[in-house]
């Protein structure tokens, strides 16, 4: 009798555990803080309500990417979330190039986004901008001429 009162016990308290609790994560200043990877580029990312300003670098984020593509890239989890000119967005990115950078960036705001607003990340996660593309350069190898191209064969 006992074991089925634990058992019942444990039972409902395992199913309270089952879903994690997402909540506002904020730091002094009001500002939600997220990193954002991909490839050998980092971006940090700090978001706070505002008129949707987007820096990065401390420039206007159309002078840092400028092609189209990679603005397209970096408003993405902003505009499935349905929050355009909501919240200003400051940045800092480094290593790897402008591709990865775009795409490290939009990360760290689908991240950010989700500190800001935890009822986000559903919407966030179906579109898959909180999945980090663990796709790297592969490393060159020793006698190779490039991680899988070998030196040209020569018969005589």
């Amino acid at each position: 009798m006992a074991d089925l009162q634990s058992l019942q016990g444990l039972v409902a308290a395992s199913a309270e555990d089952a879903a994690p609790v997402h909540v506002q994560k904020l730091d002094a200043q009001g500002r939600a803080y997220a990193t954002g990877k991909r490839k050998d580029a980092i971006a940090r990312v700090w978001i706070r309500p505002g008129t949707g300003k987007i820096v990065v670098n401390d420039k206007d984020f159309s002078a840092y990417f400028a092609r189209p593509v990679l603005q397209m890239l970096v408003r993405q989890p902003i505009g499935v979330a349905n929050r355009n000119g909501q919240y200003d967005i400051h940045a800092t990115v480094a290593g790897g190039g402008l591709s990865g950078q775009a795409g490290a960036l939009r990360h760290g705001i689908s991240k950010a986004l989700t500190y800001y607003e935890p009822e986000l990340r559903g919407a966030l996660k179906k579109g898959g901008f909180l999945t980090r593309d663990s796709r790297v350069v592969e490393r060159k190898k020793y006698g190779r001429a490039k991680a899988r191209r070998s030196f040209q064969f020569s018969k005589r």
